[in-house]
């Protein structure tokens, strides 16, 4: 993946366009795609990927721990 922005996790400091990240889900848009991936620290993006590369354009905060 080549991320056009080079940016980093707010959360965890990682780079957006380096591993670990785990690709949830893809899907087909007109216009290239939408890829939802979670970040090693648990964090839902949500990246775009058109003929201007790959950019996260939206992103939660990780899961808060659970205890039980």
């Amino acid at each position: 993946m080549n991320s056009t922005t080079r940016a980093v996790c707010p959360h965890c400091g990682w780079p957006d366009d380096a591993e670990p990240f785990q690709v949830v889900s893809r899907h087909g848009t007109a216009g290239g795609g939408t890829m939802w991936t979670r970040c090693g620290c648990g964090s839902l993006q949500v990246r775009v990927v058109d003929g201007a590369g790959t950019r996260i354009v939206s992103r939660s905060r990780p899961a808060a721990a659970t205890t039980g």
